[in-house]
């Protein structure tokens, strides 16, 4: 079976819908990716530019359905 495009769902989301793309693509609650995703902001990195990157990077979805 094929793993769903990776894009921003038009519905789920809560700011920009990176989380809940991401969730989707690899199969994992979009919570569970925005408790990662908080609690990775803990350790140093580069994290909130790679969220800002993706934001830009990913597209909306285009299909009519949403989760």
């Amino acid at each position: 079976m094929n793993a769903p495009a990776l894009s921003r769902p038009r519905n789920g989301k809560l700011i920009a819908g990176v989380c809940a793309g991401l969730g989707r693509r690899f199969g994992l609650s979009a919570n569970v990716v925005r408790l990662l995703f908080l609690l990775s902001c803990v350790l140093p990195g580069p994290q909130v530019l790679v969220y800002l990157a993706l934001w830009v990077v990913m597209p909306k979805d285009t299909g009519g359905y949403g989760r």
